[in-house]
């Protein structure tokens, strides 16, 4: 904290949102109330500049519809009407109902439902994986993100490590894969411009010219969810052409001839029948990417939304090493630097705490579990850092299951969300500026501290101590559930590991800031030493095989397609993808920055709006099997035909219809992980009534 006048003083923060950068802030307080946020221009990736988002954090922490006070469902479930109560009230209610359940149908009955509302690591899982461990809760399986790229990656790699993002200005040729940087990593970006001045050269691959793909070099827009087959074709070219790095492969990897022999099952002529591009484009790309050095590339975690995702992502991981791109700091693939962080989770969440045989649900299929589970049924629902009235697939379904009278559901939230109207017991939560965390990143290697800014608003309370007053009330006895904040930030920090040499919470306190210590440059993998059980970039996976997996890269088609199910293509010939908005963040940021959007819009090439008598400006109704949604249709060639995309997530109070993408998203889950398929979603377009 730094006092600049009297009454005015600088308070260091960092973004918690789900984005990779993990902005480092500093927020302006003028007498207790916050005025100003900014990017910390000292900090070596934020470099001083906010997305434009979070750079509107203090109209969010301030926004008239922020949850304040602790409230008692009064109305019809969705009605959203609530009637003031106590803290001490809510917290009665809470344990005396969760007891009850308990007894009845045991804890197992009971379902947490959280995600990544918040990334610090105290407020997004620490007190309260302790509290509901030790009540015997159901586990939920967090995979509505991240967790099939995460596998398939692992099990080339070995860990979430890769690419040191501040070296990506050094690279020579950078591949944008499925990642929309300006709006979801914007300060990778300004090492991208460095790399371009230098005479860098940068494509973007995605079904969909995004703001980011518009700014690259080239564009190449292959159908969705055939990523996996298009890197196939890239090898296939560069073993066929000699532009491998034999020794590399020799040291460095397993497997390297079996993947030139799968790789041979791609040719160019076939990559082109899958992905709907050009065989001149397949060739051109992989001799660009093999002869340019270094060699970049960016993924991110749309091109995993689908039934091949974990191996999508498995597949591409396998490129840098063909062409021995590790050897250089600039060379590689960066998914996530979430791995490179060595923080003691069995600390933080106290795994021993759960009873042995306990089940675990997964979040991508709530519909299901809320609907159909019946041993036990899940009687209450516990939802904080999330919004799955909005962001869970299939939501006619959640829906569906969020109206059942015999669901207990409370929900602690900073705003009136979709989720927070079933609330049966609605608690107030505060924002970043109002409490503390520990934060990691995961597209950037600093950990850092966020300071309160200013005191909670109202009534609202941070997670943690929700949590610790949860367990008071349920009376739980051990010692664990009386951590302080600053007490579990030191148990998450304590490893003995050299990336942490230097580093404690002493330090990040006095400065908010601290890159891990790593080398600088940092190759990861120029020696090898990756984080596989053989210690190499494993290309042939032994561990796959044994998880009943194909052990080599191969090309998974998604569930839903005119290849793989033709009889509901006819019926539904369009594949709608829904990438984050601009000003929106997932469902986060919605009813503060709707403004800045177009409203609900649907993305249409001309060919496919003039089969259907589609005018720009058109409300259409998209739909299929599952439900349905209305947007504006804006004709536009930034999609190809046959795809479609609505930017989202909307919440329903700002939607023609009270509906959004997810109504006709589906519960299936990719091939490793998990994962939710969000992209792997036929529909049909018409015109709707006004």
């Amino acid at each position: 904290m730094t006092t600049v006048d009297p009454g005015i003083t600088i308070v260091r923060g960092v973004c918690p949102h789900d984005c990779p950068d993990t902005c480092a802030m500093l927020v302006t307080v003028q007498d207790g109330v916050a005025t100003r946020v900014q990017g910390d221009p000292q900090h070596p990736v934020t470099r001083g500049f906010l997305c434009s988002k979070v750079s509107r954090y203090v109209e969010r922490t301030y926004h008239q519809g922020r949850v304040l006070y602790p409230q008692r469902r009064v109305g019809p479930k969705g009605s959203g009407e609530f009637e003031r109560i106590s803290w001490a009230e809510a917290l009665r209610t809470i344990a005396a109902r969760l007891q009850a359940i308990s007894a009845e149908w045991g804890p197992q009955a009971i379902l947490p439902y959280s995600y990544a509302g918040t990334m610090g690591l105290l407020h997004y899982g620490s007190m309260d994986r302790r509290f509901f461990h030790k009540l015997g809760a159901s586990l939920l399986d967090r995979t509505i993100c991240a967790t099939a790229g995460a596998t398939g990656y692992r099990y080339t790699i070995g860990a979430s490590v890769g690419t040191d993002p501040e070296q990506f200005c050094n690279a020579r040729l950078i591949l944008l894969w499925g990642t929309n940087t300006l709006t979801s990593n914007p300060h990778l970006w300004t090492f991208i411009k460095q790399a371009r001045k230098a005479g860098a050269r940068v494509i973007a691959i995605d079904p969909w010219r995004s703001r980011t793909a518009a700014q690259c070099d080239q564009h190449i827009a292959p159908l969705p969810g055939t990523d996996a087959a298009l890197a196939l074709g890239i090898m296939h070219i560069i073993f066929r052409d000699g532009l491998h790095d034999q020794d590399y492969l020799d040291q460095h990897t397993i497997g390297a001839e079996q993947l030139k022999q799968r790789a041979a099952e791609y040719p160019p002529d076939r990559v082109a029948a899958i992905t709907g591009l050009e065989v001149a484009v397949i060739e051109e790309l992989a001799h660009a990417y093999a002869t340019t050095a270094p060699a970049a590339i960016r993924i991110n975690y749309g091109l995993q939304r689908h039934a091949g995702g974990g191996m999508a992502v498995r597949t591409l991981a396998c490129l840098p090493a063909v062409i021995g791109a590790w050897r250089h700091p600039a060379g590689g693939i960066l998914l996530s630097t979430s791995g490179t962080f060595p923080i003691n989770y069995n600390a933080l969440e106290r795994p021993d705490l759960i009873p042995p045989g306990t089940r675990t649900i997964n979040m991508s299929a709530l519909g299901q579990a809320l609907n159909d589970i019946d041993d036990p049924p899940v009687k209450a629902l516990f939802v904080y850092n999330s919004n799955p009235a909005a962001v869970a697939p299939d939501l006619e379904s959640v829906l569906a299951g969020l109206r059942r009278d015999d669901l207990f559901t409370v929900v602690h939230e900073q705003f009136y969300t979709d989720t927070a109207r079933y609330a049966d017991i609605l608690l107030p939560a505060t924002t970043q500026l109002e409490h503390v965390d520990l934060h990691k990143a995961y597209g950037q290697l600093y950990l850092a501290w966020n300071a309160r800014s200013i005191a909670p608003l109202g009534e609202a309370l941070p997670n943690t101590e929700v949590f610790r007053r949860l367990a008071a009330a349920m009376g739980f006895a051990d010692a664990c559930f009386h951590d302080d904040d600053e007490t579990l930030a030191r148990q998450a920090l304590d490893m003995d590991h050299p990336a942490l040499a230097g580093i404690s919470l002493e330090l990040l306190q006095a400065q908010s800031w601290s890159r891990l210590s790593l080398p600088q440059p940092w190759a990861p993998f120029a020696d090898g030493n990756f984080f596989t059980p053989s210690g190499k970039c494993e290309l042939y996976s032994e561990q796959m095989a044994r998880d009943g997996f194909d052990p080599l890269p191969t090309w998974t088609p998604p569930y839903e397609s005119p290849a793989t199910n033709p009889q509901l293509a006819a019926r539904y010939p369009l594949t709608l993808i829904s990438p984050p908005a601009h000003h929106f963040l997932n469902s986060t940021f919605v009813n503060v920055l709707h403004r800045y959007e177009d409203g609900p819009t649907l993305e249409i090439n001309p060919v496919d709006a003039h089969e259907r008598n589609i005018d720009d400006g058109q409300l259409v109704l998209i739909h299929n099997d599952r439900g349905g949604f209305k947007a504006r249709a804006a004709i536009t060639d930034r999609v190809r035909p046959g795809v479609v995309v609505a930017p989202s997530i909307w919440w329903s109070a700002l939607t023609p219809d009270g509906r959004n993408a997810n109504h006709t998203t589906p519960q299936a889950l990719t091939d490793m992980g998990g994962g939710a398929t969000f992209y792997d979603n036929l529909v049909e377009v018409a015109p709707a009534a006004s």
